[in-house]
């Protein structure tokens, strides 16, 4: 009875230790695991090209040529799997590394409301105001970086957006192409203890007017501020100088105000800044569309977002940095008197690929004439939601409006396939 109790005591405290011993070593591997999304997502990172007005994407990435909607363009071979305009070689040669999906179907062909469904996954409704999906990035990615003084949504040459439920300092955070920031310039200040007399005055107002009870504004407006001060005194502001870059890079971008931008996105990039948006406009090809096509937009397009990838690629940022050129839908595969192409939503393509996604192929695929989706068809939320599993952002995530209503993470949407690796 003894020996059993003593062999029983014993059995007992060495299951003690071995659970003392194990209760530390769970709270480690639950800490490392919490930690290892965590460091999956460091580093991750996206560049939007928003192609404004709705490019005519059957001229670009799913020509139909031989048929009536056809237009003048003829496919070329790429580096990947698929065909793509002959009026983006450059493109075509690091197409190996990018992806077009020819069956997006996005309902909305007003500019307004297109470019409210593609930029936050929802359609546009009174009772809400949804964020941009570089306000979601913002709010998970940029959180966790401590170390980034800039802002984690930076908008290059005034893409607009909002932040929403999100609150405002998930807001873009607009920068013209040049790199200037309105007043954000020290070169007035030539007194640096006036700037922090001022700016002790200021913290002593906010503190006074966020103790009013007013609500969650004035508590975001300081932090707005705070971020505003770490920018203009950081070293960090040294990523929107492109003018610091070799001139062999500056010439592989080009001179145009997109090659200016998509620079400074990668340069932005490099500095841990989780969602860069790139604005370039003048897409709304009513009239003259090939020629405005074969002489301007797409030789532009084609040398900065042939650079971009080719550049991110060298330095090794292309696995963790996706991007994304789209505008707010696509245009009429038919022809319109003044050889333009019209307003179209039905059928039409975006361009994704980095990130680890799967580069070099054309997922979906539309009706010989352009006119429709044939077999599944892709919404902005399913393109979202793709994103965020390349970056590492939960696809249950959900979050609250400010009346209280469940959000779930880019409209529910599920990745597409095809894409992930």
């Amino acid at each position: 009875m003894f020996a059993t109790d003593q062999t029983s005591r014993r059995h007992f405290m060495r299951h003690m230790a071995a659970g003392a011993a194990t209760i530390p070593a769970m709270q480690f591997l639950s800490h490392l695991q919490a930690n290892a999304q965590e460091v999956r997502r460091n580093g991750k990172a996206v560049i939007l090209v928003w192609l404004g007005g709705g490019a005519p994407t059957i001229d670009m990435w799913d020509l139909k040529p031989g048929t009536n909607t056809g237009g003048e363009f003829k496919p070329i071979d790429t580096k990947g799997d698929l065909q793509i305009s002959e009026h983006l070689p450059k493109t075509a040669m690091v197409m190996d590394e990018l992806s077009v999906v020819r069956s997006m179907s996005s309902i909305e062909a007003d500019h307004d409301r297109g470019r409210y469904f593609m930029k936050t996954g929802y359609r546009p409704e009174v009772t809400a105001t949804h964020p941009d999906f570089g306000s979601v990035v913002s709010y998970h990615l940029g959180e966790e970086r401590r170390e980034l003084e800039i802002p984690a949504f930076i908008s290059i040459g005034g893409g607009g957006g909002q932040s929403g439920y999100l609150g405002m300092k998930h807001a873009p955070f607009e920068v013209s192409s040049n790199g200037q920031i309105r007043n954000a310039s020290l070169d007035r200040w030539t007194n640096p203890q006036r700037l922090q007399n001022r700016l002790a005055m200021l913290n002593v107002l906010e503190e006074n007017f966020i103790k009013s009870g007013r609500g969650d504004a004035p508590q975001a407006h300081a932090e707005v501020y705070d971020k505003a001060v770490s920018l203009m005194t950081s070293s960090q502001m040294d990523a929107f100088k492109v003018e610091q870059e070799d001139q062999a890079t500056r010439d592989a971008y080009g001179t145009s105000q997109l090659g200016r931008s998509l620079l400074m996105a990668r340069r932005l990039v490099e500095r841990n800044v989780p969602f860069v948006e790139v604005s370039y406009g003048g897409w709304d090809l009513h009239n003259d569309n090939f020629s405005a096509l074969s002489t301007d937009k797409l030789p532009t397009l084609d040398s900065g977002l042939s650079a971009v990838t080719a550049d991110l690629k060298q330095r090794g940022l292309l696995q963790d940095t996706v991007i994304v050129c789209m505008g707010e839908f696509g245009r009429t595969p038919r022809i319109n008197q003044n050889v333009g192409r019209d307003h179209w939503a039905r059928s039409w393509s975006v361009l994704i690929g980095g990130g680890g996604l799967n580069g070099g192929i054309a997922v979906g695929k539309t009706s010989e004439d352009g006119m429709r989706v044939e077999g599944p068809s892709y919404l902005p939320g399913d393109l979202w939601a793709t994103v965020a599993q390349a970056i590492g952002i939960p696809l249950n995530t959900v979050h609250t409006s400010k009346t209280g209503r469940p959000m779930k993470l880019a409209n529910g949407g599920r990745p597409i396939a095809e894409l992930i690796g």
